[in-house]
């Protein structure tokens, strides 16, 4: 679905309002706010300056940036300064030089051609190791007693166990919250699934419906993401659907094909990324794997666990993998 390549999966269309420019600097980047890591060596205690992240509003991002921060005050000496900001305007905040880095970006193929190729105030530093997952997942247990279970092929066989009374006589494919971006009810009328699409309502919903699935024996087939926390509690067997192919979800109404894989990535400031300092080379240098971001997420979300402590105790526990990040000159 084309629609997927400008937002994070599961995310609402809100999270990309856009304020108007003639006023986004004064609102969330107020004047006396500290200037980017590339120009703020003066106010800066140490070498390494100030490093300005943007905190985009999910769980995974807020793992990347803690550990990142943990690692660049304890390790570099810098002053991070972490700001709320949605997608787009955070990377409004490159140009005026109040936003460092994006520490997650999930595609957004407009927000690179407008920042990277055209203002040429941003710029890409790298893959940070996870890959992004969208689809159709079971719990474990189901697998285990339904060895096909994992293939679209065999849904159909498989249908009545799914049955609820929401679902109107055919399986349910449980979907989270009404306004999340998904592609499950064309893929259920296009492969010809004999499933009916109902909602959970929400996220919180959806991991209480597979804990209680792999807990009760209880069938369930529903849409998740990954990397997600959940993931490091309950390891979910994601169902293969068709293999995407480029171009094969550009008509909504007409896809029949997997959600497309996501090479997640890092975006930094120009200025930034051009003077080179420590904490630019910490994030360029940055790349980690989805468990360990479900790890630190989880530590966030469920153990609640403020993001310091999370960061704090996961760079205790892998001291191997952060140092691989630190600049080498």
């Amino acid at each position: 679905m084309a629609a997927h390549q400008s937002r994070r999966p599961g995310e609402r269309t809100r999270d990309h309002e856009r304020l108007p420019t003639d006023w986004v600097g004064e609102l969330l980047f107020p004047a006396s706010s500290p200037a980017a890591g590339a120009s703020s060596g003066a106010a800066a205690k140490t070498e390494c300056g100030t490093l300005n992240i943007a905190i985009n509003p999910w769980v995974g991002y807020e793992a990347n940036a803690a550990v990142i921060a943990h690692v660049a005050e304890t390790e570099l000496g810098c002053k991070v300064v972490k700001k709320d900001l949605k997608e787009e305007v955070a990377w409004q905040g490159f140009g005026t030089g109040q936003v460092d880095a994006v520490v997650e970006n999930w595609g957004h193929d407009d927000l690179k051609k407008k920042f990277i190729d055209d203002q040429k105030t941003a710029v890409s530093a790298g893959e940070t190791g996870n890959k992004g997952v969208i689809g159709w997942y079971v719990a474990p247990w189901m697998k285990e007693k339904y060895p096909d279970i994992d293939n679209w092929e065999s849904l159909n066989k498989y249908a009545d166990l799914f049955k609820t009374s929401e679902s109107g006589g055919k399986g349910q494919l449980l979907d989270g919250d009404p306004s999340f971006v998904t592609n499950d009810e064309a893929l259920v009328k296009n492969l010809k699934l004999n499933y009916k699409v109902v909602y959970a309502g929400s996220e919180v919903a959806l991991i209480q419906a597979f804990r209680q699935s792999e807990a009760e024996k209880k069938p369930v087939i529903g849409y998740f993401y990954e990397p997600q926390w959940f993931l490091s509690e309950l390891k979910l067997v994601h169902v293969s659907l068709p293999a995407h192919t480029p171009g094969c979800d550009a008509d909504p109404a007409k896809v029949a094909c997997d959600y497309p894989p996501y090479v997640l990535d890092k975006i930094v400031s120009k200025k930034f990324a051009d003077a080179n300092g420590p904490a630019y080379q910490l994030i360029k240098n940055f790349t980690w794997s989805n468990d360990d971001q479900n790890l630190v997420a989880k530590y966030i979300a469920e153990d609640k666990m403020s993001p310091a402590d999370a960061a704090k105790k996961w760079a205790a526990e892998h001291e191997a993998v952060w140092k691989a990040w630190l600049p080498t000159t």
